[in-house]
């Protein structure tokens, strides 16, 4: 896969390994909807990336359709954050044994409460907004 192509979404001159919450999302490879099983496996290496992982911690996270939403607290890490999802896309694509995720993630550094109490109000509430767009083709 030819990457010159790809754009930096990361910002400049941030350390990623600075203590701080991150809302991370990692959507599956062609958007393509996980099962049930594969669900309890993203949910499963999640929590144990967490405790296998000095400095990382575990805010708040949902497994939708097609994606994962997760608010990961970094307090001393000695790896940046992009070093956590790697090995979490790669422990899932291992299990699972095959390729699941699109090539990047998208992550926003969470800077204060009010920030971080609205990202978290969106992922209680992100499946009900999935349930209300299919359901509007469907309903009666």
């Amino acid at each position: 896969m030819d990457m010159r192509g790809r754009k930096n979404i990361r910002l400049q001159d941030y350390d990623y390994r600075s203590d701080g919450y991150y809302f991370v999302t990692i959507v599956s490879r062609e958007r393509k909807g996980l099962s049930e099983g594969d669900k309890r496996v993203l949910k499963e290496e999640l929590l144990d990336i967490i405790t296998t992982t000095k400095g990382t911690k575990l805010d708040y996270f949902i497994v939708m359709r097609n994606h994962v939403h997760v608010i990961l607290i970094l307090e001393n890490s000695q790896i940046k954050l992009g070093e956590v999802i790697r090995r979490y896309k790669a422990k899932v694509a291992r299990r699972l044994k095959r390729e699941v995720w699109q090539a990047n993630y998208y992550e926003h550094v969470i800077r204060n409460p009010r920030a971080l109490n609205k990202i978290r109000e969106y992922i209680i509430n992100n499946p009900a907004r999935e349930i209300l767009k299919f359901d509007q083709f469907y309903s009666e």
